[in-house]
């Protein structure tokens, strides 16, 4: 089992930053890809950003440019650093941990970024 605790969500204006942190209670490098994803009222949990054991990263269009996920894998912790935020990124946040040949898949409880126009 392995928990994940998101933080770092906030209200913030249009334009602004905000970086979110996901610590893993066990090595993250055991898992093959570690990603971030949102939920809007409403709409269906999607796909933010994606980070592989081997380095790869993945962005979905919407976020491109804008923001960028990181590993440090001695503190056991994820980041997603946002910038220029736009009022369609307003959504709970959640960390994944996915080890597929295990077939172990974990989320965590979430972390609510609202962005004013």
């Amino acid at each position: 089992q392995v928990q994940l605790v998101e933080s770092g969500g906030d209200l913030v204006q249009t334009g602004g930053s905000l970086r979110l942190s996901c610590v893993a209670s066990r090595s993250i490098f055991s898992a093959n890809v570690m990603g971030w994803y949102r939920q809007a009222p409403g709409k269906q949990r999607e796909l933010v950003a994606l980070i592989f054991s081997g380095g790869s990263i993945s962005y979905a269009s919407s976020v491109k440019g804008r923001f960028t996920i990181s590993r440090d894998n001695a503190k056991n912790t994820v980041y997603l650093q946002m910038n220029s935020l736009k009022p369609e990124d307003t959504a709970v946040y959640y960390c994944n941990y996915r080890n597929i040949p295990e077939g172990k898949n974990y989320w965590g409880q979430g972390t609510q970024v609202t962005v004013s126009s």
